[in-house]
C-alpha cells in the first residue's frame, strides 16, 4: 500500500468539524464519494478517458483521508496513481487541483443546505438572481475573478474527441491569442480544451509574459470524472451542476469561441445562442466565434445547416464564423474584448463579472435526465426562439448524459433510450447532426462501439 500527503494552504487548511465530517471516509459523510472521486480524478490530468465507471474500476484500491491534526489539515492519499507522483512527492500542480476539489466541494455544503434553504423561500422572480450570485460566490472565493482587469478572457468549447489536425489548429489559434496576452478558460479537458491553453502558454512564453498567464479550467462532478483536467490548467473550479458551470462560463468569459465537438459542443453553442435570442439580452455583448481547420469545413456547414433550419438564415448574425485562420480569429478576439471594455465602462458594469447578462430560470436550473423529461421536450417551431434552443439544449444535455455520464447511462440501461420528438425539420436535422458526429468519431474516446442513447420521432405525441 502506497501512502502520500499533502497539506493544504492558506484558507483550506482550517475547515469546521461537520465540513471535515463531510468528506471523511471514516464518517462516510454526505459528501465523501464525491470528494474521493474528484480528486481521483484530477491526480488522473491528462489521461484519456470519457468513461466514469472505467476510471474509478481501474483505480478500486484508491482512497483519501481528510485528518484534522494540530498543524492544519493532512490529506492521506491511498494508492495514488503512479503519474501523480514523482520522487516520493505529489506533483505540485496536482496538489494545487486537490486543494481546489477540496475547496469547491466543501462549499456545496454551503450550497445544499443554507443556499438551497433560501432558494426554497425565496419568490420566483428572486431564485434567478439567487443562483447568478451562488456562482460568483463560488468563481470569487477560487480566486478566478480580479477586480480592475480589462476584460481578457477567451472562452474555448469544443469536444474532446478530435482529429491531429483539429487539435493543431486550436493549438494554433491559442498560440495566437496568447501572443496578444490573451486568458484562456476551458472546460479543461482533453482535446480542444486542451489545445488552445498549451497554445497560449507558448506564446505568453514569447511575450516574456508566462507569470500572467491564465488557464481557467471549469468543470462539474458529473464530468470530471469522465474527463479529467488535462495537465495545462492553472486555475480548477468545480462548480456544482452543468447549469452553473455554463452560466459561469458566461458570466467570466468576455467571447466565446467554439470549436469542431460533438454533442457537448452543440449543448454548449445552444446555451449561448439560447441567450443571445433572449430579448433581454439585446444590448448585452456576447461575442461568438465559430472556428476551425479547412477539413473542419464539413462539420461547421452541417451544423449551420441544422441551426437554419430551427432558427432560419438570420441566426447567423449571432455569431462569426473565420475558417482555417488563426491569426483573424486572435483579431477578431482582440477586437472583441475592446468592444466589450468600452460596451462594461459605459454600463458601469464589473469588468470580471457580467452582471448585466439575463440567464433565464430553464437554463439555471439542474435537469433531471430521464424517459420522462426527454420525452416532454418541446422540439417544435411553436414558441419563441430562445425557448427552442433551450429546449434544443436540454435535447443535447440529455445525450451527453446518456453517453458519458454515470447516472444518464444507468437509466439508459434500464429503462431504454430517450425518445425526442418534435418537428420534422428539426428531428431530421438533429438526426443528421448526431449521425455526422458518429461517422466523424466525435462520441466516445474508448474505441468502443457507439450505441445510441435517443430515437429520434418526427411526429409528436
Amino acid at each position: 500500500m502506497s501512502i502520500q500527503v499533502v497539506w493544504p494552504s492558506g484558507s483550506m487548511a482550517l475547515l469546521t468539524q461537520i465540513e471535515a465530517d463531510s468528506i471523511s471516509n471514516i464518517y462516510q459523510g454526505d459528501l465523501y464519494s464525491l470528494y474521493r472521486n474528484c480528486s481521483l480524478a484530477v491526480l488522473n490530468s491528462g489521461s484519456l478517458t470519457d468513461n466514469t465507471k472505467e476510471l474509478l474500476e481501474n483505480f478500486e484500491n484508491f482512497d483519501i483521508n481528510v485528518v484534522r491534526t494540530e498543524r492544519g489539515l493532512k490529506i492521506e492519499l491511498i494508492n495514488p496513481p503512479k503519474s501523480s507522483v514523482v520522487d516520493g512527492q505529489i506533483i505540485k500542480s496536482l496538489r494545487k487541483h486537490l486543494y481546489a476539489v477540496l475547496r469547491d466541494i466543501v462549499q456545496l455544503n454551503v450550497y445544499n443546505t443554507e443556499f438551497l434553504k433560501k432558494l426554497a423561500g425565496d419568490k420566483n422572480s428572486q431564485k434567478r438572481d439567487l443562483i447568478t450570485n451562488y456562482v460568483f460566490l463560488i468563481l470569487r472565493n477560487a480566486n478566478v475573478l480580479t477586480a480592475g482587469v480589462k476584460p481578457n478572457i477567451a472562452v474555448c468549447w469544443g469536444g474532446h474527441s478530435i482529429s491531429k489536425e483539429e487539435y493543431d489548429y486550436a493549438y494554433k489559434v491559442g498560440y495566437a491569442l496568447g501572443l496578444r496576452r490573451i486568458d484562456i478558460c476551458t472546460g479543461c479537458g482533453p482535446g480542444v480544451m486542451e489545445a488552445p491553453m498549451k497554445g497560449a502558454i507558448m506564446g505568453h512564453v514569447l511575450q516574456c509574459a508566462t507569470d500572467k498567464c491564465r488557464l481557467i479550467g471549469l468543470t462539474e462532478p458529473s464530468i470530471i470524472a469522465a474527463e479529467p483536467p488535462n495537465s495545462m490548467v492553472s486555475d480548477l473550479v468545480i462548480l456544482p451542476d452543468i447549469e452553473k458551470r455554463l452560466e459561469a462560463f458566461v458570466r467570466l468569459g468576455h467571447t466565446m469561441i467554439i470549436f469542431p465537438g460533438g454533442p457537448g459542443t452543440a449543448e454548449e453553442l445552444l446555451f449561448i445562442l439560447a441567450l443571445k435570442l433572449h430579448p433581454d439580452n439585446r444590448h448585452t455583448m456576447l461575442p461568438l466565434i465559430l472556428t476551425g481547420n479547412e477539413k473542419s469545413k464539413a462539420y461547421f456547414d452541417t451544423l449551420e445547416r441544422f441551426l437554419e433550419a430551427c432558427f432560419g438564415p438570420e441566426i447567423k448574425r449571432q455569431y462569426a464564423r473565420i475558417d482555417n485562420d488563426p491569426d483573424a480569429v486572435a483579431v477578431e478576439v482582440r477586437k472583441d474584448l475592446d468592444t466589450v471594455t468600452d460596451h462594461r465602462t459605459l454600463l458601469h458594469d464589473s469588468y470580471c463579472f457580467n452582471w448585466t447578462l439575463t440567464v433565464p430560470e430553464i437554463l439555471q436550473q439542474p435537469l433531471k435526465v430521464n424517459r420522462k423529461t426527454m420525452d416532454g421536450l418541446n422540439l417544435t417551431h411553436d414558441q419563441e426562439p430562445w425557448m427552442l434552443a433551450a429546449a434544443l439544449r436540454n435535447a443535447f444535455s440529455g445525450i451527453v448524459s446518456g453517453n458519458v455520464k454515470e447516472d444518464g447511462i444507468r437509466e439508459v440501461r434500464e429503462h431504454g433510450p430517450f425518445h425526442l420528438h418534435g418537428d420534422p425539420d428539426i428531428i431530421e436535422g438533429m438526426g443528421r447532426l448526431m449521425q455526422d458526429f458518429i461517422d466523424q468519431g466525435r462520441i466516445l474516446l474508448s474505441g468502443r462501439k457507439y450505441t445510441p442513447c435517443y430515437v429520434f420521432d418526427e411526429d409528436r405525441k
